[in-house]
């Protein structure tokens, strides 16, 4: 898939929902892998803020971003818009703290972008692929949140609010192709009750019945609703029935559910990929996207580490075996931690070093619970590395290498008697002056369990001898 940009500028003006201030904002081309932006243009320097998750900092009553002074309130309705129309990179500038609440739903934002046009890029677009099912509980709201492979993105929202007259609710979708008619219209929604409650947290002040679904699960006086009403500075309303506020009419059935999902769309438009997988979550809410989000980047990190894991097949034949490694390498057992070697190339090698309770590092590390130390973990690497420092050489059986330096190793997992370590180094900086810096990797499985970046100087052994 490739990157998406819209074809030329475009704005819109309304009011923020909880600033009440009336905001100008358009949106501009960006170019490929920029992302989105936000850019305050009535501050000075105009502030750029990317649309990420390091950059929020509330998630009460909407999504909040900031870098340095500069603040924009409400973006998860834009956020969801543009991912639910497949918008990468965009710049969106605003003269004041608050996206426009419009009618509270991303209808205005997607029909002002479908009817300016949307472009390809040439670059791919960045996507990370749900592999393996994993949850996520939010203990203080309740939220939960499943992931699972699948071949595109799938998000279901169930809802559930105590509440006789809103009861149990959900919405899915299976296709974003589907995004604009079945999601996009979703108006956020409040209870009547709340929004006093709202009023006294100095939020809602471009709260209208026109920007929101009001309802009515707790019947109010009629002098309580001219209160609310003179606060609110709004006409008053009269209440006969617990339910929808008769001043409006639902677009679904289910639309509360609707914008939820809505939501959820927008809020992990803030990891900064595009996502491939199906999302189940019940009673989600802007706190818990946002920490579900964060799970995301973690998971993202972490398949970013394993992009390069070697491929491992024992059935294979290898490249060299230990007759060959040792007419390279000067050790010997036990102190040869390289079984065979299945890859070779001028930057890469990719080692196996099978750990067995025989080695006779279990004799006294641990004896009574055998871990494979990391020290020699990170020695099996460098044995891997220096097979690709010397084979390179002439007459490679005659040379050493020495380490120089190691630098950011990190043990991740414990390695335990059969395992299978796969070991990948790769040259970082062509050999210059007998001088090798290699990345290392390595694996039990697909997972990481140590790295590193080592440095070592590779020595011929006549040379030794004509020093001394």
């Amino acid at each position: 898939m490739k990157q998406c940009t819209i074809k030329s500028s475009v704005s819109l003006s309304g009011i923020g929902l909880h600033t009440g201030a009336m905001v100008h904002m358009s949106f501009h081309p960006a170019p490929e892998n920029s992302g989105v932006k936000f850019r305050r243009v009535d501050l000075p320097d105009q502030p750029f803020i990317d649309a990420d998750l390091s950059k929020v900092i509330s998630t009460n009553r909407g999504t909040t971003l900031q870098e340095g002074i500069a603040q924009v309130w409400t973006v998860e309705h834009t956020l969801s818009a543009l991912t639910g129309l497949g918008i990468d990179n965009v710049t969106i500038e605003l003269n004041g703290p608050e996206i426009p609440i419009m009618d509270g739903s991303a209808a205005a934002f997607v029909n002002l972008l479908q009817g300016v046009g949307i472009v390809q890029q040439n670059e791919e677009r960045e996507v990370f692929v749900i592999t393996e099912s994993f949850t996520y509980e939010d203990e203080n709201t309740g939220a939960e949140y499943i992931a699972m492979p699948s071949d595109r993105l799938e998000i279901t929202a169930l809802i559930d609010f105590n509440s006789k007259v809103l009861g149990q609710q959900f919405a899915s979708i299976e296709d974003l192709t589907h995004y604009s008619a079945e999601i996009a219209p979703c108006r956020t929604f409040v209870f009547l009750h709340e929004l006093e409650q709202l009023m006294n947290q100095n939020l809602i002040r471009g709260g209208d019945l026109d920007n929101a679904i009001v309802i009515v699960d707790r019947m109010m006086t009629q002098p309580e609703l001219d209160e609310l009403a003179r606060k609110l500075n709004k006409p008053s309303v009269k209440v006969e029935r617990e339910g929808v506020l008769n001043t409006v009419k639902l677009n679904f059935p289910n639309e509360p559910a609707r914008h939820k999902l809505l939501d959820v769309i927008g809020d992990l438009t803030l990891v900064g990929k595009s996502i491939q997988g199906k999302i189940v979550t019940h009673k989600p809410g802007h706190k818990s996207n946002v920490e579900f989000g964060r799970v995301l980047r973690r998971k993202i990190l972490e398949q970013a580490k394993l992009k390069g894991l070697p491929v491992y097949d024992p059935e294979k034949p290898a490249i060299l075996e230990v007759p060959q490694i040792q007419k390279l390498l000067p050790h010997r057992h036990p102190f040869l931690l390289v079984d065979k070697i299945i890859e070779l190339s001028e930057n890469i090698v990719v080692g196996i070093k099978n750990v067995s309770f025989s080695d006779a590092c279990f004799l006294g590390h641990f004896p009574d619970n055998p871990v494979f130390p990391g020290v020699l973990q990170i020695e099996a690497l460098a044995q891997t590395g220096g097979i690709l420092a010397l084979h390179q050489q002439e007459e490679p059986g005659n040379w050493d290498t020495y380490f120089v330096k190691i630098d950011g190793a990190k043990f991740k997992q414990k390695v335990l008697p059969g395992d299978t370590l796969i070991l990948k180094m790769e040259l970082l900086t062509p050999i210059r002056r007998g001088i090798v810096q290699m990345n290392g990797t390595a694996y039990v499985g697909n997972k990481l369990v140590c790295e590193g970046v080592l440095t070592a100087q590779i020595v011929k052994r006549s040379a030794e001898s004509d020093q001394k």
